[in-house]
């Protein structure tokens, strides 16, 4: 049988290119032909599902899963026993649901928590920093059946990965709930508008029906000047992006979701309770490659301000935009980011507005003063209660006197409202009437979901999944995180700041999940047990921390933590963050202008 595809041309065939992209004059990347070539992402996958040989995918089917919400994994703590007994690596798939602004249904949940028990590896449900969950570790003869059983639930997982449109974040504080209603209903218009439009994960995991939807929104016509030519996919284009594309929907002055970690944000702009229109914001991004200084994290650019009437086609001329623009040599240097300082901001702009048939207003005044969750009860306008639930790294299982998922499970069972899944890893159990408030906290407290204990330093801080199944890492993250967060608390109470709290993150590569590149203080990994240490970012999300040591290990980390926390203490002005003070003391250069100086050193 044969697992790659069968038209496999030797270069895809390039479209008229606009001068003004100023594209390099080099063969296109693999993928390209791998995409160009999938019959719009279906590839052989229904055929390797057959093949019991191995526990995983063929060809070029590895990486054609991705568009259908998949990645394969392998458990890596086990990997050198299973070479040892000849054996390849236990092969697995982490799905991830397409939750647009991570709302959920209690039914809804019930059903995932029952997939997870019954027919997953590791039982766990994880919360992501998207603003969805992951299921991790499903067996081949699983997948399909895993599919199905999200449609029955009205989920799936298309473009939850690959080089598309990725789930589209929403601010999740339930406290402006007049205007988030308003604000989640256009990010699950813009996602659905920038779907792929192909029938391949219907026919491959539907049997050629999808009947269920995330949306109940009907579709609307994409713009003309935005089209790609090609009939099936007419935003997308054949060959898709040239890489992955991340939108967010913001409601200032929270920026839970880190806009800046993101390629287009639209930031609502209201007036009392009534919507007006966005902010768009374009181009950030926080991936990097160690050493490689043609790579760089950076923040969006501000484009300007659009009415309601022309969000879809903004959304679908940027996109359309980077489609053509986008590098598809060197994928390293494909996101928006990189186009943008390409071919310059304001030629972006112009042929942005060409293509939507409209200009850009100057953009409305807002500010952002906060970005973590609010843990615990917030009453919202409409009278009704919130609660938010910290989970430490978004890993919700069955411990050891704390059983969580069970917890959760007997929430969903009795709650009247809906879940909201955050951008921090986090779960707000959302619209709790007054007369079930009290029944709902019990359970959380019964169940170890609400705690006493957690210091504010621990309910700030976030990690990748990293090991054991991510491929891509190269130290822990999301196990190593709690035991530093300890040693750290433990500093800040020497120092009198147990009540303070920093914005730290752990990624386990530079690849940048944990969002490491917009803390206050960040780890990414280089090696195992060893870290790249960055500051120099601030509590709002809107600055890019510096390198400040290489390769170290955790106690070196923390000796350098440990004298910084003792000079915050003694120096810092009122309610200055760490990282605003680690700028104005010298300890290291802010970030002004990524693409010249991110990789200058810190002093």
């Amino acid at each position: 049988m044969s697992h790659v595809l069968e038209e496999k041309p030797q270069a895809a065939k390039r479209p008229p290119v606009d001068e003004r992209a100023k594209l390099p004059d080099a063969p296109w990347a693999d993928n390209e032909r791998l995409k160009g070539g999938s019959a719009y992402l279906k590839g052989t996958i229904r055929e390797d599902l057959k093949d019991g040989l191995s526990g995983g995918f063929r060809g070029d089917n590895f990486q054609l899963i991705r568009f259908h919400g998949m990645y394969e994994q392998d458990d890596r703590d086990i990997r050198a026993e299973r070479v040892s007994q000849k054996l390849e690596p236990l092969k697995n798939v982490m799905l991830r649901c397409r939750l647009p602004g991570g709302v959920i249904k209690p039914q809804q949940w019930l059903g995932i928590d029952k997939f997870a028990s019954e027919q997953t590896l590791y039982g766990s449900i994880r919360l992501t920093n998207r603003q969805t969950f992951q299921f991790h570790g499903v067996l081949k003869d699983q997948i399909k059946p895993m599919h199905q059983w999200l449609h029955q639930l009205g989920l799936d997982s298309i473009a939850t990965a690959g080089d598309v449109n990725r789930n589209v974040l929403c601010t999740s504080n339930p406290v402006e709930s007049s205007l988030h209603r308003q604000a989640w209903e256009w990010a699950a218009r813009i996602s659905e508008h920038l779907l792929p439009r192909t029938r391949a994960y219907a026919e491959i995991w539907l049997d050629g029906e999808k009947l269920h939807s995330t949306e109940t929104m009907p579709a609307q016509p994409v713009i003309e000047k935005a089209l790609s030519g090609d009939a099936t996919e007419p935003v997308l284009g054949k060959n898709y992006l040239p890489r992955k594309f991340k939108t967010t929907v913001v409601i200032p002055p929270h920026n839970d979701v880190d806009l800046h970690a993101n390629d287009l944000n639209f930031i609502a702009i209201g007036e009392g309770d009534r919507l007006l229109g966005f902010n768009v914001l374009v181009g950030g991004g926080l991936s990097m490659e160690h050493g490689n200084t043609r790579t760089y994290p950076n923040v969006a650019r501000e484009f300007g301000f659009i009415s309601l009437d022309k969000v879809l086609d903004c959304a679908a001329a940027v996109v359309s935009v980077q489609r053509d623009w986008g590098n598809r040599s060197d994928r390293k240097n494909a996101k928006t980011r990189y186009t943008l300082e390409r071919v310059g901001t304001d030629v972006f702009i112009a042929e942005v507005e060409n293509r939507m048939g409209a200009k850009f207003e100057p953009i409305r005044p807002y500010r952002f003063t906060t970005r973590g969750d609010r843990i615990g009860w917030v009453q919202g306008e409409e009278g009704n209660w919130h609660l938010t639930l910290f989970i430490e790294n978004g890993r919700l299982l069955d411990y050891p006197g704390r059983p969580l998922k069970t917890g959760m499970r007997e929430i969903a069972k009795v709650h009247q409202g809906d879940f909201r899944l955050t951008a921090n890893q986090n779960l707000i159990v959302a619209n709790v009437p007054a007369s079930e408030k009290d029944r709902i906290e019990a359970i959380a407290r019964e169940h170890g979901l609400i705690s006493s204990r957690v210091s504010r330093l621990r309910e700030n801080a976030m990690a990748c999944v990293s090991l054991p199944t991510c491929p891509l890492a190269m130290a822990e993250s999301e196990r190593f995180l709690p035991t530093f967060i300890d040693h750290v608390d433990e500093r800040m109470t020497w120092h009198g700041l147990q009540d303070d709290h920093i914005v730290l993150r752990v990624t386990g590569c530079p690849n940048g999940c944990g969002r490491a590149m917009l803390a206050e203080i960040g780890l990414v990994g280089k090696a195992v047990g060893r870290y790249n240490l960055y500051v120099g970012g601030n509590r709002e999300g809107t600055r890019i921390p510096r390198l400040f040591r290489e390769n170290i290990t955790e106690p070196e980390i923390l000796d350098i933590i440990d004298g910084w926390l003792a000079d915050w203490a003694k120096h810092r002005e009122p309610d200055e963050g760490f990282g605003d003070f680690a700028v104005r003391t010298g300890i290291t250069k802010p970030v002004l202008d990524a693409p010249r100086d991110f990789w200058e050193a810190a002093a």
